[in-house]
């Protein structure tokens, strides 16, 4: 289906830049949840070069490994100057910690500031929600 919007070719702006590796550590203990809440994101706007505010807010229960926050700040702190849309920005998030620590399970919400009148909120879960459920 074709896009007349003229958004075609910002869709997949900011999902191939390479970002700074996020490192992690051995997990120690079994079954337990991780809630890191980043409350100053920022990225631009790739159609309108504007900024972009946010919270990231990452859950996730760790397997083998778990991830080392200094590098996953230097990883988000890479979005500041990187042209990437709210939904694009947050399942690379989800897809670049599940390449890094393989967890159990993750869920990643992006609630962003107004702009425009409107404040989004995009979620994206692994393994994937099935439909219905």
């Amino acid at each position: 289906m074709k896009d007349n919007s003229g958004y075609e070719k910002f869709e997949k702006a900011g999902l191939d830049i390479k970002l700074p590796d996020i490192e992690c550590f051995k997990n120690q203990f079994p079954s337990y949840t991780i809630t890191i809440i980043i409350p100053e994101y920022t990225s631009l706007c790739p159609k309108t070069g504007q900024p972009d505010f946010g919270t990231i807010t990452i859950e996730y229960e760790p397997d083998k490994l778990v991830l080392e926050l200094k590098s996953l700040k230097t990883y988000i702190q890479s979005y500041r100057n990187l042209g990437i849309f709210y939904e694009n920005a947050v399942n690379r998030i989800k897809n670049d910690i599940v390449k890094a620590c393989k967890p159990k399970w993750l869920k990643v919400k992006g609630e962003f500031n107004p702009r425009g009148g409107m404040k989004s909120i995009v979620e994206t879960t692994y393994p994937a929600k099935k439909a219905g459920s």
